[in-house]
């Protein structure tokens, strides 16, 4: 699994003009599933991301987490997070995670932020999207296996 997180202080996902996901303060999240990742591994991915201390406290030290401040979610599904481009000009994704797999296992991410957190918005898997955000900082961090 590989997430690209940004913190923002709002972000939207757009398909075919319809606004279908909205955002305040919180983190927008670009989701990649690889072919071997599980529930397990999304569980763990979870976890950590409602740990990261990435938002500023009182004094202004990222000392906060996305439930400390009650945060919200909008998460876009991104298998292009698995690109190689070693050999070439033209990338394979061959270490994502076939549609169905990875359909599966975003919208098991998807219910189990929702069951933990407040406000949880979605993309549309597969679909085409356009993104806008402000990223606050800019913050971005890219969480992959050697997080963990």
């Amino acid at each position: 699994m590989r997430i690209v997180i940004q913190r923002v202080t709002q972000a939207s996902v757009t398909v075919d003009g319809n606004c279908i996901g909205r955002i305040g303060k919180g983190l927008l999240l670009l989701i990649g599933i690889g072919k071997e990742d599980t529930k397990e591994v999304i569980d763990k991915y979870i976890d950590k991301l409602l740990k990261l201390r990435i938002f500023a406290d009182e004094q202004g030290k990222t000392n906060l987490s996305l439930s400390d401040i009650k945060g919200e979610v909008l998460a876009v599904s991104q298998f292009t997070l698995y690109a190689d481009c070693k050999k070439g000009n033209r990338p394979n994704f061959l270490q994502a995670a076939d549609p169905i797999k990875a359909g599966e296992l975003y919208l098991y991410f998807l219910k189990r932020c929702k069951e933990i957190l407040g406000k949880v918005e979605a993309g549309e898997f597969g679909a085409d999207m356009q993104v806008d955000l402000i990223n606050d900082g800019p913050f971005t961090i890219v969480l992959d296996d050697t997080a963990f």
